[in-house]
């Protein structure tokens, strides 16, 4: 059951109406120190008051001694929420649950002390972190860079703009051209997360047992890459004992689908409702579960069966109609709510004998994604629950989504020509708006427009003509400005 429903045993509570819960089932050992404490009051062998004023959770052995759970992080957060002085825990579980400021941490190490605390004949200190200032965020492991990848300046600049704004993206080329190595750089390149983004996060891995023994503030970004043969439980959650999946571990963070129609199609159709909402909710027979997973989705896949489809140099075996059948895996409501879908093509000769030294590293990325996220924070600041452009809501594209006259000519070109939805037009303008971000520009301009347009080179139309050899954008016609290229053409100055 969710940690947060942890409480002081029924009837001790301030309002004992509230923790009512007979009809959730209880799982887990965590419920056995505040069911003692309460056999204890029920026995009159100590008073009920002090119980009103903790939450509490911890396994009790045989012998009295109170043993580390999972899910501390939650149950400390609920009592700060609901107003609790503090919480009682295993004195193992003592510095994950002091990561929540405001509230009194008490560890204990057996019945004993709990009990002596609560009639006052030995009280205890609340737990501190002192001196241990840098175990409240765990350390920073030096990331993969960008500049290990050599040449394919268009996909890091797709992914600079996803970065920017949280977008989604979509990587079709043949084996070998750095889709992998790309997307597993893209959490270097994010800004890092804010204090209550982190204690988010910690808190899911804090109910799924996966801190560890350090216990500390996770700072850096997930990235999650979960093999094609998951369950759609093991996906988004649920299962026997309900618990977040792959997608909530993900949260404010990268989910990577490698080999994307290699996911069995219920496992990707269920990626529909929680992409578009942020967040997951399951049903069951005895209880509504919500699980957050505000994620950005980056998903590869290779043109055929065989990855070598409209590939110079390569033979490609694979019939037709296999071809069709293997991109009818991704449907097209799915490929809707995927801002960037790129095709990636072989790296070229000379930019594999390339000097490292010219290829950006992170630090470029990140400095310009931090200023365009800075933009967004600003502009979002009233805005409950939105925090870069990918998560804005229809209501606001209005009020914040301005393009100049030619942009809008240009956009409404590329939506007649091509049938574009309206959720397409929509990502287009969130993606135009992330590039003006990037540049520092005060409204959507014509080029911003034209290389978010780019960004859409793949739709249910056009599947098999997909350009693998450096080809123009699949929507772009005369009639359609092109975009200038990167604004990092050449190599950026050196870093101080």
């Amino acid at each position: 059951m969710p940690p947060a429903l942890w409480a002081a045993p029924s009837g001790t509570a301030r309002n004992p109406a509230e923790h009512q819960t007979a009809d959730i089932r209880k799982e887990g050992a965590a419920f056995e120190l505040p069911i003692a404490l309460g056999v204890l009051a029920a026995a009159k062998l100590m008073e009920e008051e002090p119980l009103s004023h903790y939450l509490f959770g911890g396994e009790l052995s045989l012998d009295g001694w109170v043993k580390p759970i999972k899910g501390v992080l939650p149950l400390a957060v609920a009592a700060r929420d609901g107003g609790y002085d503090g919480v009682m825990v295993p004195a193992a579980n003592a510095a994950e649950a002091a990561l929540v400021e405001g509230i009194h941490v008490l560890a204990v190490s057996n019945l004993r002390e709990a009990v002596d605390h609560l009639t006052g004949e030995k009280p205890l200190p609340p737990f501190t972190r002192e001196n241990s200032a840098p175990a409240l965020s765990r350390t920073r492991q030096t990331p993969l860079d960008m500049s290990d990848v050599r040449g394919q300046a268009d996909l890091k600049t797709a992914l600079e703009l996803a970065a920017a704004g949280g977008h989604n993206v979509l990587l079709c080329g043949p084996p070998g051209s750095g889709k992998t190595m790309l997307a597993r750089r893209l959490p270097g390149i994010l800004p890092t997360m804010t204090f209550e983004e982190a204690l988010e996060v910690t808190k899911i891995y804090s109910v799924l047992g996966l801190l560890g023994d350090e216990q500390a503030l996770m700072r850096e970004r997930p990235f999650r890459s979960p093999h094609h043969t998951i369950s759609d439980a093991g996906l988004v959650g649920g299962g026997p004992t309900t618990r977040p999946g792959e997608l909530s571990l993900a949260h404010h963070g990268v989910l990577f689908l490698d080999e994307f129609p290699e996911f069995r199609k219920n496992v990707l159709e269920v990626l529909r409702q929680p992409l578009e909402e942020g967040s997951i909710h399951l049903a069951r027979a005895t209880q509504h579960v919500t699980y957050p997973c505000r994620v950005m989705l980056v998903a590869a896949m290779n043109p055929c069966p065989c990855g070598y489809f409209n590939v110079p140099g390569h033979n490609c075996h694979c019939k037709e109609y296999r071809i069709h059948d293997y991109h009818s895996r991704v449907s097209g409501p799915l490929l809707d709510r995927i801002d960037i879908t790129l095709q990636t093509r072989p790296v070229e000769y000379h930019h594999v004998t390339r000097n490292d030294a010219a290829e950006p590293t992170n630090a470029y990325y990140r400095e310009r994604v931090e200023a365009a996220r800075e933009r967004q924070r600003f502009r979002f600041r009233d805005e409950p629950g939105v925090h870069c452009n990918a998560q804005m809501p229809v209501r606001l594209m209005h009020r914040y989504c301005k393009p100049s006259p030619r942009a809008e000519e240009c956009l409404e070109k590329a939506v007649r020509q091509f049938s574009l939805s309206a959720r397409a037009h929509d990502r287009i303008l969130k993606l135009a708006l992330s590039r003006a971000d990037l540049e520092g520009h005060d409204r959507i301009e014509e080029v911003d427009m034209t290389l978010a347009i780019s960004c859409r080179q793949i739709d249910r139309r056009n599947w098999l003509h997909t350009n693998t050899h450096g080809g123009p954008p699949l929507w772009q016609d005369s009639s359609l400005s092109r975009p200038r290229p990167p604004a990092w053409s050449s190599p950026p100055p050196d870093e101080p």
